[in-house]
C-alpha cells in the first residue's frame, strides 16, 4: 500500500508498466485522476486495474492518490473478482457499490497518511473476511511462480498439487485470470523490468533471468509493456519502486510479525513531476487460516496464503 502526492499542479501523463498484481487506485485529489488504455477505454476517479493491462496511462493535475497492489490470490476475495479483471480496468464503485464512496470519503477526511492506511486496511480486511477463497492448489502454484521469479515448469507444479496439467490450467485461469504459462512470464518480466530500471544492461538481464537471449527479452518486454527495454529502464513508473514498494507484499513474504515499517520520503522521478511523495505500509492483517494453508514450517500464513502439499 502506498500514498502518492504530486508537488506540482502541472498536467501529468504517466505510462504504467505492468506488474504481477491487481491494482486498486483511489483518487484523493481535488481533480479526479483519469486512467485510460490503448483500446480507448477510460475511467475517472477510483479504479481497479487487472493483470496485464494494455498501454495503460494515468493523467491528471495536482494528483493525490492511494495505491494498493493485491496479489491475485488476495484480490479474488477482496474484490469479488480477479480473473474477470485480466487486461481490464473498472470503476471501484462498480465492484464495491456504496462502500467505495464511503471509504473514499473517509480517506479524504483523514488527517494523515497513517490514518488513511488504517482506514484502507480495515476496508480490505473486512471484505477479505467476507470474500470467496481461492483454491489452495492455485494459491500454491502462484506462490511457486513468484518465489522462483517465473522460472517454473507447469507440469511439475501440477504434479506437486496432485492435479493434471489440464485441470491446473483450467482452475488457475478461472481464478487468476491468466493461464499458468502467461502468469509465469509476467512474473519474470516484472523481475527483468526492475533489473533494467536498476541500471543493468539488457544483455546481462537476459542472461541472468533465464531468457534464451537478448532478443527474447526484447520480445517479452514489448509484449507486456509495449516499449523497448531501453524505455522500461528509464520509466518514471519504476523510478520510485525501491521506495514505495521496497518489499512488495504481492511478491514477497512478510516479516514474522506480519508488518512492514511505514516509509515517508520524497523522491523526484526523471521528469521532475510525479510522484514526489511515497508512503508505504503493508496490509498486515489480511489473513485467513484454513486446513492446508500454512507457510513452510507450520506457522499460520500471514498476508497471502499458499498451498502446502500433504506430506511435504
Amino acid at each position: 500500500m502506498a500514498g502518492f502526492r504530486a508537488r506540482t499542479t502541472e498536467f501529468v501523463d504517466l505510462s504504467v508498466i505492468p506488474f504481477p498484481a491487481v491494482t486498486v487506485l483511489v483518487s484523493l485529489g481535488d481533480e479526479p485522476l483519469t486512467v485510460d488504455d490503448i483500446n480507448g477505454r477510460q475511467q475517472n476517479g477510483s479504479v481497479v486495474v487487472g493483470l496485464v493491462p494494455s498501454g495503460l496511462r494515468g493523467r491528471g493535475r495536482d494528483i493525490e492518490s492511494l495505491q494498493v497492489r493485491l496479489s491475485p490470490v488476495i484480490a479474488h476475495a477482496v474484490l469479488g473478482v480477479s480473473s474477470e479483471l485480466s487486461g481490464m480496468m473498472v470503476s471501484l464503485d462498480d465492484l464495491w457499490g456504496r462502500d467505495a464512496g464511503r471509504t473514499q470519503e473517509q480517506l479524504r477526511a483523514a488527517r494523515s497518511w497513517d490514518d488513511r492506511f488504517a482506514i484502507a486496511e480495515a476496508a480490505f480486511v473486512r471484505r477479505h473476511e467476507a470474500g470467496r477463497t481461492i483454491d489452495p492448489e492455485v494459491a500454491f502454484v502462484w506462490r511457486q511462480m513468484v518465489t522462483n521469479l517465473g522460472g517454473v515448469r507447469v507440469e511439475r507444479l501440477a504434479g506437486e498439487v496432485g492435479w493434471s496439467r489440464k485441470r491446473l490450467w483450467s482452475r488457475f485461469r478461472a481464478q487468476i485470470g491468466l493461464n499458468p504459462k502467461r502468469a509465469a512470464q509476467l512474473v519474470r518480466f516484472d523481475h527483468a523490468a526492475h533489473r533494467l530500471a536498476a541500471g543493468h544492461s539488457a544483455a546481462r538481464v537476459a542472461a541472468e533471468i533465464g531468457y534464451a537471449d537478448q532478443s527474447h527479452l526484447h520480445r517479452d518486454v514489448m509484449a507486456f509493456a509495449g516499449v523497448t527495454p531501453k524505455a522500461v529502464a528509464v520509466a518514471p513508473w519504476l523510478a520510485v519502486d525501491d521506495v514505495a514498494w521496497a518489499a512488495p507484499e504481492y511478491l514477497s513474504k512478510p516479516r514474522p510479525d506480519g508488518l512492514h515499517p511505514t516509509v515517508c520520503t520524497r523522491r523526484s522521478v526523471p521528469d521532475g513531476l510525479y510522484p514526489t511523495v511515497c508512503i508505504r505500509r503493508s496490509v498486515s492483517d489480511i489473513r485467513r487460516s484454513a486446513p492446508g494453508m500454512r507457510e513452510a514450517g507450520g506457522a499460520p500464513a500471514t498476508g497471502e496464503h499458499f498451498y502446502k502439499p500433504p506430506g511435504s
